[in-house]
């Protein structure tokens, strides 16, 4: 081919033609920072030889004819899937192969075919279709087209060898997924740099590791010159130590068993630091439950090592609070700290699209602390547990547990069957001896169990009991229960759960705390929202009998500062409605069966790891999606490397939203903003800023507000409340019509 090959093409800022970006100059450029990304985990090749097979097809005569004639050199010349465009990413898998030969080109395959749409499955077999990778190679009929110039660049690539023996399992679909990575990113940022080099300038230039644990060692030490010298302080202090202590041990798996009070924020980050600056480590990723507590933890981060090296990176961000150079690190975690949520985090490790697998090459060679970790879903345990141990043995990775619950993920024989869990997890705080010692000298309050854990009490005979207390605190399990409890109390108390909006939450535990602190009267009514990430200090807290770890998450939100004059009081009740059916109800089964006899459980360290085997026993699977079958080829056809990247990434979902509808509510701005939504359509900036507005509630909740008119739909999938009258200031969506009537 005598004419020249382009990849991309842009216009001046005065309408005139740039300089084309030539596909061998993109090829050259994606390969050079593919290999970069690829060789943290010693598969640089590899990446090399993706960067200049992913654009191949686009050196066909027939594609380049395309792109001047479709497109007259325009920008969407670039994009693919719509309807009349010609692919190409297919060519470049298939000449990948015929290269590479079998075996090495069908890796390589996976990663070029699904650049654009995302990694494939192999077959048909799980629904896949015509999207299969099977299915498009077929379709491939001119390869011979391809330029001769590419595949003579493609054959000097030095000999593709494995990077490793793979085992069984996830070893082999994590490391293709992360080659995906490598490559996707490479193949954004350098197109980035000829379509919008200004955009691209904002990336990077961030401070370096060891600068930022200089900064967080000068924090701390102003931080303790101000802090009074109490005995929470001096553990505090002694925690804090053990974890620096701890970080100069060699890379691998820790836990940090602390309860709540003992400043487990601070010394899991002087953990991190410390590991990385030794270990010569990239970056810092805190992975959190729950939004609320990304917020507040970020907040702490900036404070200790500067506004403008943290990332945020969750479905709550709002863009007026984030910087442009921040949003860009969002996208491929191309910073020092990354705060994001367990949600994000798992589901990215299983995702197909190139945009939720982008970031992945940048956990390599990172800490990560996973924390709250007994929250990890009970449903994924398998897969998940099982991708943190690839992570460490691979990747470089290591990882922080940290919880006050410390759940039992270690490998171990179960019933004469092997759990497959972790390897080698070292506990930061010391010896089994050492955490008891930390856990009673840090006990606040005292857990009071029902005498009979078999027999319930009423709603009215709790109603009773709480109305007792000026301050007070009671956590159920289910929104109904919630609801009917709350409607039995004294005008004035407060109502938490999901049916209302983050705003509104937001607004109410900030009202809440300033009553508390003043000591005035407060009563709460909440679901289990508030027991991580809420800074509650109530003097007393009721828990309807639920798991173990969430009675004690319960226990933190009483006597939090320690201030009473003896331990908090907490009680635990049976209520009349069981938890909701799954996990949840087997958590309380598990509880009952394990807390007779046991004395108190807020010094009882040992019982927790009781609980969770009891736990992680009784669930029906700790793979309930199949997810480890689809990703392990030894499972499908080897020789075919049969994977089912895209099934896998489709089931993969923490939160199932599948009998689920979320709706836009009109509280406060939400009010403008939806009326904004009406007028103009659903924006991208628009849309962030309703999330705090929206409420998500079940298909049925949702038929029932639909019939009778309280629903609309505004724009395709886009549910908006259709009044005012429709949303309670006291217990948020008004779906049952009793709830109407009492506040008539």
């Amino acid at each position: 081919m005598d004419t020249e090959l382009i990849a991309h093409v842009r216009k001046n800022d005065d309408g005139s033609w740039a300089v084309p970006h030539t596909l061998l100059d993109h090829s050259e450029g994606t390969a050079g920072l593919a290999e970069l990304f690829s060789s943290k985990f010693h598969s640089g090749a590899w990446g090399k030889a993706l960067g200049l097979s992913h654009d191949a097809g686009k050196g066909r005569l027939t594609w380049q004819q395309y792109l001047r004639s479709k497109s007259g050199y325009d920008v969407e010349a670039h994009l693919e899937g719509k309807l009349g465009k010609i692919p190409h990413a297919i060519y470049g898998a298939e000449l990948a192969e015929q290269v590479f030969g079998k075996g090495i080109g069908r890796i390589l395959a996976y990663c070029i075919a699904g650049h654009h749409a995302g990694l494939p499955d192999w077959s048909s077999a799980e629904g896949a279709g015509q999207a299969s990778l099977q299915f498009q190679k077929i379709q491939v009929k001119d390869l011979e087209q391809i330029d001769a110039r590419i595949i003579d660049n493609l054959r000097r690539v030095k000999p593709l060898n494995l990077p490793w023996k793979f085992d069984n399992g996830l070893d082999l679909s994590l490391w293709i997924r992360m080659l995906f990575s490598s490559l996707v990113d490479a193949d954004f940022l350098d197109t980035e740099s000829y379509m919008d080099h200004e955009r691209g300038l904002n990336r990077g230039g961030y401070r370096s590791i060891p600068e930022l644990h200089e900064r967080f060692v000068q924090y701390c030490k102003e931080l303790e010159e101000k802090s009074e010298s109490t005995e929470v302080n001096e553990i505090r202090s002694r925690i804090q130590a053990k974890c620096i202590r701890a970080a100069k041990e060699k890379q691998g798996i820790f836990s940090l068993s602390v309860p709540t009070g003992g400043g487990k924020t601070l010394s899991s980050l002087a953990f991190a630091l410390e590991h990385a600056r030794i270990h010569q480590l990239d970056r810092i990723i805190y992975v959190i439950p729950f939004t609320s507590i990304v917020e507040q933890n970020a907040e702490v981060f900036r404070s200790a090592v500067g506004e403008d090296q943290v990332v945020e990176h969750h479905s709550n961000l709002d863009e007026d609070d984030t910087t442009a150079k921040s949003r860009l690190a969002a996208e491929n975690w191309d910073a020092p700290v990354i705060v994001t949520t367990t949600v994000q985090f798992f589901e990215s490790l299983f995702a197909a699209k190139p945009g939720r697998c982008r970031k992945l090459h940048n956990i390599a060679r990172s800490v990560v602390v996973l924390d709250e970790a007994q929250l990890v879903p009970v449903e994924f345990l398998a897969p998940i547990l099982e991708t943190i141990q690839r992570l460490v043995d691979r990747y470089q990775v290591s990882f922080v547990l940290s919880t006050a619950t410390q759940p039992a993920f270690t490998e171990r024989n179960v019933d004469g069957q092997l759990f497959k869990g972790l390897k080698d997890v070292r506990e930061i705080v010391g010896s089994e001896e050492e955490v008891k010692a930390l856990y009673q000298s840090l006990a606040r309050t005292r857990i009071q169990f029902p005498e009979d854990p078999y027999a319930h009490s009423s709603l009215e005979e709790i109603s009773g009991e709480l109305k007792q207390y000026e301050q007070v605190l009671c956590i159920v399990s289910d929104r109904k229960t919630c609801r009917e409890l709350h409607e039995l109390m004294p005008k004035g108390t407060y109502h938490l759960s999901a049916l209302m909006c983050g705003q509104h939450r937001s607004d109410l535990i900030l009202e809440i705390k300033r009553k508390l602190a003043n000591h005035e009267s407060v009563r709460v009514i909440s679901t289990q929202l508030v027991e991580a990430g809420v800074d509650f200090d109530f003097p007393v807290v009721y828990r309807a009998l639920a798991g173990l770890d969430s009675i004690v998450q319960a226990a933190g939100r009483c006597n939090r500062e320690g201030k009473l004059p003896g331990l908090g009081k907490v009680v635990v009740f049976n209520p009349p409605r069981k938890p909701p059916e799954g996990i949840l109800r087997k958590a309380a089964e598990t509880t009952r069966n394990i807390i007779m006899n046991r004395g108190d459980i807020t010094t009882n360290y040992a019982v927790f790891e009781g609980f969770f085997k009891e736990l992680y026993w009784k669930a029906n699977s700790l793979d309930k999606e199949g997810i480890v079958d689809l990703l392990d080829p030894t499972h499908n056809d080897l020789r075919e490397c049969s994977i089912f990247f895209r099934t896998a990434a489709h089931k993969f979902k923490i939160i199932d939203d599948r009998n689920q509808k979320t709706i836009l509510v009109r509280y406060k701005e939400g009010d403008r903003l939806i009326d904004r939504l009406q007028s103009t359509g659903p924006e991208r900036w628009l849309m962030r800023k309703l999330q705090r507005f929206a409420v998500t509630v079940y298909e049925s909740d949702f038929n029932q507000l639909t019939e009778r008119g309280a629903v609309e739909e505004v724009y395709p999938q886009i549910f908006v409340l259709s009044s005012k009258e429709d949303y309670s200031e006291d217990i948020g969506v008004r779906i049952h019509k009793e709830s109407e009537q009492e506040e008539q």
